[in-house]
Parts: structure tokens; sequence; C-alpha cells
């Protein structure tokens, strides 16, 4: 079966977010250059700049697709039901596992902001993981006295997410994070 120019050029694109995600971890954004980015992906630096305006561009699909994966990662671990506190714990969970990913923390929690800004991290973060636990915590707090808090708690929860994601990866003790990100959670139905 022959490729499509549209399949080659999908292929050629995710070739440069690959490679892209692997020198900005290697080397972070600043030292990563756009020769080495084409020649990592096997392309042309023609090709990088059909695909993408320059390497900031390239580096905020990079993020975007990283935030992606977390907010699925968290879906598929925390199916929407019956139970929204376990769905949220459970949540919790996929999240320390999936940001446990070599590079992620340093791509969406530390480099993302830096080099993107705040707006733009903030709002890929509220487009993605966010609106996860954002609809977890309107389940939960469903008909209690915080219900309309749940987007402010989302935003704030997200916040604590993110924090022990680098505390964690700075070599804090895991359990003791996710405890105490269930002991806000708690705190929020009492």
């Amino acid at each position: 079966m022959r490729r499509t120019n549209k399949d080659r050029s999908e292929s050629m694109r995710q070739a440069l977010i690959d490679a892209g995600r692997a020198l900005f971890i290697e080397k972070g954004y600043a030292d990563t250059s756009t020769p080495e980015i084409v020649n990592r992906a096997g392309v042309t630096r023609g090709a990088l700049y059909h695909h993408f305006e320059d390497k900031k561009a390239l580096f905020r699909a990079v993020v975007e697709r990283e935030a992606g994966e977390v907010a699925a990662d968290i879906e598929a671990a925390a199916p929407a039901g019956d139970y929204p506190r376990q769905a949220i714990l459970e949540g919790t969970k996929a999240y320390f596992d999936t940001m446990a990913r070599p590079g992620r923390t340093r791509l969406l929690l530390l480099d993302g902001p830096a080099v993107l800004g705040t707006d733009i991290t903030r709002a890929i973060d509220t487009e993605t993981s966010e609106m996860t636990l954002k609809h977890g915590l309107q389940a939960l707090l469903s008909g209690s006295d915080n219900e309309d808090n749940a987007e402010m708690l989302a935003v704030l929860l997200s916040a604590a997410f993110d924090r022990a994601a680098l505390a964690i990866e700075m070599g804090a003790e895991r359990q003791r994070c996710e405890d105490a990100i269930a002991a806000l959670i708690e705190g929020l139905t009492d």
C-alpha cells in the first residue's frame, strides 16, 4: 500500500517532534539547535520550517503532545463512573506514573513555562489534565458545600499535583506525595 503525501507529511512531523523531544530533554531548549533536530529526525531544514514556524513552535508541539499523553493516561486509569472519589485517587496515581516518564517533568513543569511563558503552558494544562481533574471534582463535589468551587479547586489542586511531581523528581517519597494529595481531596468533602 502506497503512502499518501498526507501520511508522509504527518510521519515527518512526528519524526521532528520525536527528535525535538529527545534533544530538548538531553540538552535543554536553549542548547538544542535546529540543525541537530533535523539531523536526528532525518529530514531537511526546509521540512522543519514547513511544519513549524521556528524551534519554539516545535517545542510547543512537543509540550502539547506530552500534556495530551498525560491527560490520556489519567483518563484511562480513572474512568468516570459512580465513584468520583476513587476515580480521582486512581487519577492521582496515574498522574505520578505518567510524570515519571524520563524528561516529562522537565518539559512540562520547568522548560515549558520558561520557554513558552506561563499563559501558554497554563492554557495547555487547562485543556488537558486540569480539564480531567475539573470534571472529576465536579462529580465529587456535586451537592456539597464546595460544588461552586470545583473549577477553582481544580486550578489549585493542579498546582499541588505539579509541585508534588517536581518534589518526586527531586527525590521526595512518592507515597507521601500521594497521601498528601489524598488528604487534600478528602478535606474537600468533609
